[in-house]
């Protein structure tokens, strides 16, 4: 369990800061010069990482499905991200989803901080990532919420405003953790096994976590000075993100390190690797590092939804791909275990996964 029950110093929300017109941003949102985005003498390449269209799982051309299933697989080998679409759910609930987030980031201070969160689960409405005092920070805000397994659903943490935001928030979570679970079949086939078995390794359907994170990235005046959210691999499963389609902010980092920026396709989901499929796939699937860079002009929102094993399940290298030749390359965790890194460290780059790999 966290022993951290509150943040070390006062909460102070970021939205706020930009609003006030401010010029310079505070030292504390400052990134090391390591750190900077750089973006006025460096602008960083832009791609389009893979686009999968999933319609070609569900045809009778058994070409098209077999071609499918290899990008799907290319991607999460080479790549650790790919952008997917004809994946079953609707652009009217996308975009609700998103109108919908965008009105609570701008109701009134006081009825956002009423859902003001804790380190203790992190749910509810957040500046920060990580307990550390005197940390530097991000330009970020953020709403965090549990779904699923039901057990930990607690709909008094999710906003009550703006009106009708719990059904949208219901029909959207629902829908990921279809997506999430048929994403989950097609990851195990490709690794030439059974297809529940990722499922199983998270500790099967019922049990497996699902939760949301809503980024709401503000205007910066010094946009290369900080960063929304800092380098990092996603400490989870799977996470599905639906991006702001008019600012593109998401980074990735390439093969030869530079920082790619994604652009975002219409109506798309950017689907990435998390930690934890690295390791239950012995590093077959990669989870790649990204970071977010923030805008001087214009607002950013994504919704990040995280699909993740049950907390106490056993996760290491699955046995039926740990051979002579391919050797664990991974020590036994739990998810439980492993994400009290990033809620009391904040994002580090890949340096919790790093410490994981069995001594050679």
């Amino acid at each position: 369990m966290n022993i951290f029950q509150d943040w070390p110093e006062p909460i102070v929300r970021v939205q706020s800061l930009s609003e006030s017109n401010l010029r310079a941003i505070p030292n504390r949102y400052v990134k090391p010069l390591s750190q900077r985005p750089n973006l006025p003498s460096h602008n960083p390449r832009t791609t389009t990482i893979p686009i999968i269209d999933l319609g070609g799982l569900y045809t009778e051309d058994i070409t098209l499905q077999t071609k499918t299933l290899d990008d799907i697989s290319k991607a999460c080998r080479e790549w650790g991200f790919f952008q997917v679409v004809n994946h079953g759910m609707s652009p009217q609930l996308m975009d609700r989803a998103k109108e919908t987030w965008r009105e609570f980031f701008h109701l009134p201070m006081e009825l956002k901080n009423m859902h003001a969160n804790s380190p203790k689960t992190y749910e509810g409405y957040g500046s920060r990532l990580g307990v550390e005092k005197g940390a530097i920070l991000d330009w970020s805000d953020y709403y965090y919420l549990h779904y699923s397994p039901s057990s930990l659903r607690d709909y008094t943490k999710w906003p009550s405003l703006p009106l009708h935001c719990r059904d949208i928030l219901e029909d959207y979570c629902k829908e990921m953790v279809n997506l999430c679970e048929n994403l989950m079949k097609i990851l195990s086939r490709n690794l030439g096994l059974e297809e529940n078995k990722l499922q199983n390794a998270f500790g099967g359907k019922e049990e497996s976590g699902g939760c949301l994170r809503v980024n709401y990235y503000p205007k910066c005046p010094q946009p290369e000075l900080t960063l929304g959210l800092s380098p990092h691999s996603d400490p989870g499963g799977l996470t599905i993100l639906l991006p702001d389609e008019q600012v593109a902010g998401l980074q990735v980092r390439g093969s030869d390190d530079a920082w790619i920026t994604v652009e975002p396709t219409p109506h798309a989901f950017i689907v990435n690797i998390g930690d934890q499929i690295q390791m239950l796939s012995n590093s077959i699937y990669k989870s790649i590092e990204h970071r977010v860079v923030v805008s001087p002009a214009k607002e950013r929102l994504s919704l990040a939804f995280f699909y993740n094993p049950k907390g106490n399940v056993p996760i290491e290298p699955l046995k039926e791909l740990v051979t002579l030749e391919t050797p664990a390359l991974y020590t036994t965790t739990t998810y439980d275990q492993y994400r009290q890194f990033i809620r009391t460290q904040g994002p580090r780059s890949k340096s919790h996964i790093e410490e994981l790999k069995s001594p050679r």
